[in-house]
């Protein structure tokens, strides 16, 4: 072992690539990135040097093993999501039903026939392939499929309503995740928002006394991640399709999070449907593929014939066009829709919030005395605790469930302890998530259903 202490004494580039343990990795990186690797080592190694550090010769070599590892890590992976979130957006909101992830495998692996109609021979027209699926499902002329809702949004405003105004009740202005706000994605559509009504209150003489020649079209906005109570009024969608069909233009709603079946049915909260949208006079409906509807990606406008073919003629619709691998799940998804009796069995969300609190605490019962085992030092337990739906939807609304809680007791700050233990169940090689509140790390297990799988990823937990 020998310490550098200066710049001069490290080796040069060339002197390290042709070291023997160096050389040995070109084979599974590639000579590029090996060197790009071997010169962000040097650079830092002088850095440290510059800043009184002596740095171990030896360890030059590891390093540069450690910056290639680090590279190629996986970033995007597969996660255990105990946080009580069932749609939870850091964590990828809906879990695809296997159908789905057959379907995307197979288009993803060979040509697909995307845009190619294998009946006439000719191009064909990727919006196809899920319209007719999404029309029988909410009674909709016509549909598109896009990237995201912000998208549909976007676009749905950027076709009809470019440079002219449109009337927005003054409570139904949301902000999304990420901090975007339904003005500005008015304002980059090029359209001006039109704000009536207070934030409490609005009625529809609001709406008619906003029209004017600039009015392009009426606007609602389903409140799908918050909910204003107490002494409030709101504009209904056929009150305000009497007002839009008086004046002769179109009522755009945006679900949101919008679902295609009656939840109650399931035994959840109601949430308005695509279909009562349209069918209380909407004209297009725009919603999320990936929140309620428990499907990949994407945004979903539906609605008038007339309006959707000016919404497609947008240039912009190329720009937010899902690919050949969304639209296969997609399909499969809806596919599912259209058969009731397999939608409670097969797809994931609906399975995950319909889930029996009895059946929760069964499976927290069994896994509590084996995680114990793992986790000496704290006081595991089962615990009843709240769920929600997440992804702006139902931000009311809860759902009982049970989980694992660890607990310090007799310690009256905790919290560095409980932190890390939180950190070392997102270092297993399958990280799994909860959330701490009130002074306790929380494992909601109503996503849960590979127990086995937990529990074997279980003997690579590493606490301090």
């Amino acid at each position: 072992m020998s310490f550098i202490d200066t710049p001069k004494k490290l080796p040069s580039v060339d002197r390290l690539l042709n070291d023997p343990q160096v050389t040995r990795l070109v084979s599974e990186f590639g000579a590029p990135q090996i060197t790009q690797s071997v010169k962000n080592v040097l650079q830092q190694a002088r850095s440290d040097i510059l800043n009184g550090v002596s740095i171990d010769s030896d360890t030059l070599i590891d390093n540069v093993d450690a910056d290639l590892a680090r590279l190629h890590k996986i970033s995007l992976q597969r996660v255990v999501n105990l946080t009580g979130t069932v749609l939870h957006t850091n964590l990828g909101r809906a879990a695809l039903p296997e159908s789905a992830i057959a379907a995307m495998s197979e288009v993803a692996r060979s040509a697909s026939s995307l845009e190619f109609d294998v009946t006439t021979g000719k191009r064909g027209d990727r919006h196809q392939h899920a319209e007719e699926l999404l029309c029988r499902l909410t009674g909709a002329e016509r549909a598109i499929v896009v990237n995201n809702n912000a998208a549909a949004v976007m676009l749905t405003l950027n076709s009809l309503a470019l440079r002219k105004q449109v009337p927005v009740s003054r409570g139904e202005l949301i902000e999304i995740g990420g901090a975007f706000r339904m003005p500005d994605i008015m304002a980059r559509a090029g359209c001006k928002l039109i704000e009536v009504g207070t934030t409490n209150r609005t009625h529809a003489v609001d709406f008619e006394e906003a029209i004017n020649t600039k009015t392009a079209l009426l606007m609602k906005v389903h409140t799908s991640n918050y909910a204003v109570q107490g002494f409030t009024s709101q504009v209904s969608e056929a009150a305000l399709a009497k007002v839009a069909n008086e004046n002769e233009i179109p009522l755009v709603t945006d679900l949101g999070s919008g679902t295609l079946i009656n939840l109650e049915e399931f035994g959840l909260p109601h949430e308005p449907t695509v279909r009562e949208a349209l069918s209380a006079g909407a004209h297009l409906v725009t919603f999320s593929g990936d929140k309620l509807l428990g499907g990949p990606q994407a945004g979903v406008i539906a609605g008038r014939r007339e309006l959707v073919e000016t919404i497609k003629k947008n240039p912009m619709t190329r720009a937010m066009r899902p690919d050949k691998v969304t639209i296969a799940a997609l399909c499969e998804v809806l596919r599912l829709y259209s058969n009731p009796d397999k939608l409670l069995k097969e797809l994931p969300t609906l399975r995950q919030l319909t889930r029996d609190v009895n059946e929760i605490e069964q499976l927290a019962n069994r896994l509590a005395p084996i995680v114990q085992k793992h986790c000496p030092r704290f006081k595991v337990s089962v615990c009843r605790t709240l769920s929600q739906v997440g992804s702006g939807a139902m931000p009311v609304d809860q759902l009982e469930s049970a989980g694992l809680q660890f607990t310090l007791p007799g310690t009256r700050r905790s919290g560095k302890a409980l932190m890390n233990l939180a950190l070392a169940f997102r270092e297993l090689p399958l990280p799994v998530i909860g959330r701490i509140a009130e002074n306790a790390l929380i494992f909601d297990l109503r996503c849960l259903e590979q127990e086995v799988e937990f529990v074997d990823n279980l003997g690579a937990l590493k606490l301090q």
